[in-house]
């Protein structure tokens, strides 16, 4: 099973549109040109939101497949991380359903999408147990500090496996304004300390202090994603051009970018 790099983009998310702002890619071809010229400026990995003709986030196996076929092609090293996001759309039915006919490598899952209670359990305890036994790496979803809690009550009682524990800790998703502060990141790690496993943790955080939030995360040991679906804004305040930009902004942050991907295996 792979373990993520230093670095994940996620240069578009399920809601944002050109109107937010005109380098957000939206076609399958933009996709990729922005995976390319993301990975030159140091992410190891995409985190794949992809859109019908009508540019609406959409849950399509026939899509992921041809993105993830693309930049196979184009970009071998990038790993490709799926979505699994409702945005409103989708019930857990259909949000596992598209990862059993992708069996991607790697796919993100909110826990409070995925086991919104205690009727989802049995479904959830198949789910995971299947990606678990296919090395399909799920990363866990996270938006507040009880939810590591209560992740580590779901590994406990072996509906989520333990192995290979994966986390993104969301910073400032509904917070006022969504904007994200570096200082929100001490609950999450306070939580994360009760785990009985170590978990690979990754932040991503909202708005206009996403660099300082993710520099804080890499001072502090984790992983960081960055891109236009969190954030369109660099540390001065300024709009940045591209996806790339931010990630290189964010790859400054650790040293040469040539030796992201090294340290993330």
């Amino acid at each position: 099973m792979i373990r993520l790099p230093t670095i994940m983009v996620a240069p578009n998310g399920a809601r944002r549109t050109r109107a937010d702002h005109p380098a957000l890619p939206v076609t399958m071809i933009e996709i990729v040109a922005t995976a390319l010229a993301c990975h030159a400026a140091g992410a190891g990995a995409i985190h794949a939101h992809v859109r019908d003709h009508e540019g609406r986030h959409v849950l399509d196996a026939g899509l992921y497949g041809e993105l993830i076929a693309e930049l196979a092609r184009a970009a071998p090293a990038m790993i490709v991380q799926i979505t699994t996001e409702a945005a409103g759309r989708y019930c857990p039915a259909e949000q596992r359903a598209v990862v059993d006919a992708v069996a991607p490598v790697a796919v993100s899952v909110a826990l409070r999408e995925m086991v919104a209670g205690p009727h989802d359990e049995a479904a959830a305890r198949r789910f995971y147990g299947a990606c678990h036994d296919r090395d399909i790496a799920v990363q866990h979803i996270l938006y507040e500090p009880a939810e590591v809690v209560r992740l580590g009550r779901l590994i406990a009682a072996g509906i989520i496996p333990g192995a290979g524990l994966s986390v993104l800790f969301v910073l400032g998703r509904y917070a006022a304004g969504q904007e994200s502060d570096p200082t929100d990141l001490a609950g999450f790690l306070a939580a994360a300390a009760g785990l009985a496993v170590a978990a690979d943790w990754m932040v991503c955080a909202f708005g206009r202090k996403e660099t300082a939030a993710l520099d804080a995360a890499l001072k502090a040991g984790g992983k960081v994603r960055v891109g236009f679906e969190n954030s369109l804004w660099h540390a001065d305040g300024s709009l940045a051009r591209d996806n790339a930009e931010r990630v290189g902004a964010i790859a400054a942050l650790c040293g040469s970018g040539a030796g992201l991907e090294k340290r993330a295996w």
